[in-house]
């Protein structure tokens, strides 16, 4: 984060705020957003491909009383910002009222947000990228039981977000992300071929995982699901792999969206102050996280940020809450606005983890009859107004404690209302992205094979 925004990008800002309000506008605040990226890709030993892009938008919200209208343009012309102020006035004249719509007061304007660190300062060149690549790819090709590549791909990127608005509040930082990802084939001959992946991310590159074990990784995770079976049906525990388990953790989250409880489209809308996981379960929301994806000294509103805990030993304590959806509730604000230059603020979380348990994964599994280890989701049968859940899963089966084969084409199904109260966790917990999980137990799932 910047101690303030470029004095030529705030100033642009704030002509545009002014062009609004000379126009008519009561309110209006303003994004700005400019991004350099750096992408590599590489596969079977060759460069595939080597980009930088380069871009930047700008978006204007006015406010008419209690109606708005959110434009953008890439274009920063004075021809053009004036265009955009047209436009919006005159979207905003023939929408419906909105009672819930506008900005901040400015005594919740936050006067000192503290420092983030989220702006690496060293840029990587193509070589370095490239280097990472090879050495994922190679990495992984060198697996026994390895035989093609769907290969692997680097990125590196600056994004710069400056704010303001009518209400006197203005706010910039920078942000860089570093990402590594590759994906293999291994084949089994007649049993068939499996692909697998790894990947890592993170706001500085020195705190990636080193390329030669996230290629490791991707290797071995394809081989060892060779060979996969049909498990037949029935209800038994299943454990979800860090790297799904995050995935129950982002169920939450849209849960108690604000929007989504105003509208009272969720399953734990009436869910408040009451136990919704098992009481040894912990969730955290940690906006001040130094290195975080998801770090930010303030909302996208101008309100102060500060860690909480969503999930408080099984209760559920508070909702994710921006402006509008706080007023819809008779509520305050939490702090959770996010924002982008095409649409106005919306609830969203930062860095949220679940917190580790007691258990190793090994103890967590150690009196499971029969079960399954999932590794691998797909499709989107989750219904957030049900709670029901039933996913296409993949992953090992698991007799007398340990893992015995891996599994395929089967479904796993519950409620997540079901599911949350019978959540165990171990003690395997690392932060490494945005939505944190460490292994996860839930017992009484049903799953569907052969």
């Amino acid at each position: 984060m910047t101690d303030a925004p470029p004095p030529c990008s705030l100033s642009l800002l704030e002509d545009l705020i002014a062009r609004a309000r000379r126009a008519g506008a009561d309110a209006a605040d303003a994004v700005l957003v400019d991004g350099v990226s750096l992408s590599v890709a590489w596969r079977l030993g060759a460069l595939e491909r080597l980009e930088r892009a380069e871009g930047g938008d700008i978006g204007l919200r006015v406010l008419l009383g209690h109606r708005q209208a959110m434009v953008s343009s890439a274009d920063r012309s004075s021809a053009a910002l004036n265009d955009l102020v047209e436009r919006a006035i005159s979207i905003a004249r023939t929408v419906p009222e909105d009672p819930y719509c506008g900005l901040a007061d400015p005594s919740q304007i936050v006067a000192n947000p503290p420092p983030i660190d989220c702006r690496d300062p060293h840029e990587p060149s193509a070589e370095t990228l490239t280097e990472m690549v090879q050495t994922a790819e190679d990495a992984a090709r060198a697996v026994p039981g390895v035989t093609n590549s769907e290969g692997a791909e680097a990125g590196w990127s600056l994004t710069t977000v400056i704010q303001a608005a009518s209400n006197g509040f203005s706010h910039a930082y920078e942000r860089t992300g570093a990402s590594l990802a590759v994906s293999v084939i291994a084949d089994g001959g007649s049993t068939g071929m499996e692909r697998d992946y790894d990947y890592t991310a993170a706001v500085f590159r020195e705190d990636l995982r080193d390329p030669a074990e996230v290629g490791q990784v991707a290797g071995d995770r394809a081989v060892r699901r060779l060979d996969s079976r049909r498990p037949r049906t029935l209800k038994a525990p299943v454990v979800f792999d860090p790297r799904v388990a995050r995935s129950l953790v982002g169920h939450l989250l849209g849960a108690i969206n604000g929007a989504s409880i105003a509208r009272g489209t969720s399953f734990l809308k009436d869910a408040m102050d009451t136990d919704v996981f098992a009481p040894g379960v912990t969730i955290t929301d940690d906006p001040h996280r130094p290195r975080g994806l998801r770090s930010r000294p303030c909302d996208g509103e101008g309100l102060v940020t500060r860690p909480m805990d969503l999930i408080d030993a099984g209760r559920l304590t508070t909702w994710l809450l921006d402006l509008r959806s706080a007023r819809q509730l008779g509520l305050a604000s939490t702090g959770h606005a996010t924002r982008g230059t095409a649409s106005p603020p919306s609830p969203g979380a930062s860095n949220v983890y679940l917190r580790a348990g007691k258990l190793t994964p090994t103890a967590l599994m150690a009196d499971i009859q029969e079960g399954l280890y999932v590794t691998e989701l797909a499709g989107q049968g989750v219904n957030m107004i049900t709670g029901d859940y039933s996913r296409g899963a993949a992953g090992f089966w698991i007799e007398n404690g340990e893992i015995a084969y891996p599994v395929s084409e089967c479904t796993i199904a519950g409620t997540l209302r079901e599911m949350f109260r019978n959540c165990t966790a171990a003690d395997d917990l690392v932060l490494r992205y945005g939505t944190d999980s460490p292994t996860l137990r839930v017992d009484g799932m049903t799953i569907a094979g052969a």
